[in-house]
């Protein structure tokens, strides 16, 4: 029986503390936090956790922790994309050890002019597929990675059958409604940008993976419960409800953004870890007052 992967999960931030450890106490409040919520599971170690700003030894120790932390209903998600496939098959099983049922992994990037083509990500992906003991979700995140898979590799992928969906954070709609269109039947899709979640899932996407839903769940959960009662109208006012701020914490400001709506919001954000830093006051205000309506 395939995974099946619905609603909306949280790629969760990772906390520091002041000096940039690990903050191991805030990681269990956010969790069960979290946990009082309808959010589906729980991606650990995407983008929005900082991943590639932390090392392996401290990648394992999130897993750990927050599968320790997990209510018993969530699904856990491992963000396990490294450059070569050695290094994401070697993180991949052991997130298989520590009880994850699924790994998001992006696509490689480094050697752009080398691996930007079909063939390239194509050839990744089936030979991690090939060796992973967890069933694998494509990432697609042009905007950080400078790497757009082409919806065809994207239809060849999903004919291995150890890759069972697609995160798609590129906020095309057109690009979304090609691939649930050409894609082998079963292979899910799923949304990576707030600002398009409603007309996402009237497309067909299954869910959604959200950074926005660290700091703001409810909204969100609100998106995906109307879209399942075919409430429509709910679904329009949430979705515009939540369009500035989801912006203000992805786009424009990004994991710091992020990190200061949810210390307004009662979960922890913290700083983030260098080179990223903090929001200016300015950006703090704004993000204050577009989040003024949308409690945690």
């Amino acid at each position: 029986m395939s995974l099946r992967l619905q609603g909306i999960y949280p790629p969760i931030t990772t906390p520091f503390d002041h000096a940039g450890n690990v903050y191991a106490a805030k990681v269990q409040h956010n969790v069960e936090k979290w946990n009082r919520t309808s959010l589906s599971g729980y991606v650990v170690m995407g983008s929005t956790g900082e991943s590639v700003f932390l090392t392996a030894e401290e990648k394992i120790g999130m897993w750990e922790m927050v599968a320790k932390y997990a209510a018993p209903d969530k699904l856990l998600i491992a963000g396990t994309g490294m450059e070569s496939v050695r290094e994401t098959v070697c993180l991949t099983n052991r997130a298989a050890e520590l009880g994850y049922k699924a790994a998001m992994v992006r696509t490689p990037h480094y050697y752009k002019n080398l691996v930007s083509r079909a063939d390239a990500q194509v050839l990744y992906y089936e030979a991690v597929a090939d060796q992973s003991r967890l069933p694998l979700i494509i990432y697609n995140w042009p905007q950080a990675t400078g790497v757009d898979i082409p919806v065809e590799a994207v239809v060849r992928i999903s004919e291995h059958p150890n890759v069972i969906a697609i995160k798609e954070s590129s906020g095309s709609l057109e690009k979304v409604m090609q691939m649930i269109r050409e894609v082998k039947h079963g292979f899910q899709v799923l949304v990576g940008s707030a600002p398009t979640l409603w007309p996402s899932l009237l497309m067909g996407a299954c869910g959604a993976i959200l950074a926005y839903a660290n700091a703001a769940p409810y909204s969100v959960i609100a998106i995906w419960e109307a879209y399942r009662t075919r409430e429509e109208a709910a679904g329009l006012d949430w979705q515009n409800r939540i369009g500035r701020a989801a912006v203000l914490v992805t786009t424009k400001y990004g994991v710091p953004g992020l990190k200061h709506a949810m210390d307004l919001n009662g979960y922890y954000g913290g700083p983030p870890r260098l080179p990223l830093i903090p929001p200016t006051a300015e950006a703090k205000r704004e993000i204050e007052e577009a989040f003024r309506d949308l409690k945690g």
